[in-house]
C-alpha cells in the first residue's frame, strides 16, 4: 500500500473523530438522558436549537399513558414567571408533547418539563432546565456546502499535519487545500449562514464576540501563514503543523459557544447581541 494512501487513510480517521466530537457538544446539541418514573424507564432527548418560523415542539417518549406533563418556560435571561402548558399524550406515538411559543432569530426559552405519575414527580432535564435557541431556516443548498468544505478543511489539516512529519512528503498541496477549504466553507458560505441564520452576516471580530466567527477567522489566517511559510520559510512544517494545531484546538472548542443572543427588555423591547438590533 503506497504511503500518501495510508496518511490519507489516517487523515480521514483523524477527522471524523474530530467532526464526532463537534457534532456532538456544545449549547446546540439536544440533552439526552435516562428517567425513571412509576416504576417505568425511559430515555429523553430535549432540543436546544429550533429553526423555522413555527413553535418548536418538545417530545418526550413515555409510552404510558399515566404519565402526565407540563411544560414550563419562560425568556432566557429575564425576571418573567414561568409559564406553564399541558402536555398531551399521543397513543400513536407513544410520546408526551407539548409546544414552545415561537421567538425572533436567537432568541432564546429556558425550559423545563415536568412529569407525575400517581404520587410521583420528576422534573427533566436532571440538571432543572436547559436553554432553547430560534433561528432562521437556512437553505440546504448554502448550508450543505458550508458543512463538506469545513469538514474538507478539518480533512487537509489532517493531512497537512501527517505530512509535515512524513519526509519527503508534499506539504505545499494539503496546505493550499485547507486555505481553499476554510476560505469557501469559513469565510464565503459562512456568512450566509449566520445571515439566513440570525440575520447578520458576521458577528465576531472587531464587531463583537460571537466565537464560531472568532475561530473561523483565527483558522484561516493560521492557514495562510502556513501557506506562505511553505513557499518562502526554510522550515515550513513547524508552521504547518502548527496551523494544524490551531485548527484542531479550535475543532475541540464546542460550536455555537458563545453565539448570537436575544437580549430581552422590558418585557417587549429586544436587541441582538453579537449580531444586529
Amino acid at each position: 500500500m503506497k504511503r500518501s494512501t495510508v496518511l490519507w487513510g489516517l487523515a480521514l480517521i483523524i477527522t471524523l473523530l474530530a467532526a464526532f466530537y463537534q457534532r456532538t457538544t456544545g449549547p446546540t446539541y439536544p440533552i439526552k438522558g435516562n428517567a425513571l418514573l412509576g416504576g417505568k424507564a425511559f430515555r429523553y432527548s430535549l432540543d436546544r436549537t429550533h429553526g423555522g418560523l413555527s413553535n418548536a415542539p418538545i417530545g418526550i417518549a413515555t409510552n404510558d399513558a399515566s404519565i402526565h406533563g407540563v411544560l414550563e418556560w419562560k425568556r432566557f435571561k429575564t425576571d418573567d414567571a414561568w409559564t406553564a402548558v399541558p402536555m398531551t399524550y399521543d397513543a400513536g406515538t407513544g410520546m408526551l408533547s407539548a409546544e414552545l411559543p415561537y421567538q425572533p432569530p436567537a432568541g432564546k426559552l429556558e425550559y423545563k418539563t415536568r412529569l407525575d405519575a400517581g404520587n410521583e414527580s420528576i422534573v427533566l432535564p436532571a440538571s432543572g432546565s436547559t436553554v432553547l435557541r430560534f433561528k432562521g431556516d437556512v437553505p440546504l443548498y448554502i448550508l450543505l456546502p458550508h458543512i463538506f468544505c469545513m469538514f474538507m478543511g478539518l480533512l487537509f489539516s489532517a493531512r497537512a499535519l501527517l505530512a509535515a512529519f512524513a519526509p519527503g512528503d508534499n506539504l505545499q498541496l494539503p496546505t493550499d487545500l485547507a486555505v481553499l477549504a476554510m476560505f469557501v466553507g469559513g469565510l464565503l458560505l459562512g456568512p450566509l449562514v449566520q445571515h439566513y441564520a440570525f440575520d447578520a452576516w458576521w458577528t465576531g471580530w472587531p464587531f463583537a464576540s460571537d466565537l464560531t466567527d472568532n475561530k473561523t477567522a483565527i483558522m484561516f489566517l493560521a492557514w495562510v501563514i502556513a501557506a506562505v511559510a511553505v513557499r518562502k520559510f526554510p522550515q515550513p512544517k513547524f508552521w504547518v503543523a502548527g496551523a494544524a494545531i490551531v485548527t484542531f484546538i479550535v475543532f475541540l472548542i464546542p460550536h455555537s459557544m458563545f453565539g448570537s443572543e436575544l437580549k430581552y427588555e422590558n418585557n417587549a423591547k429586544t436587541e441582538m447581541t453579537n449580531g444586529k438590533k
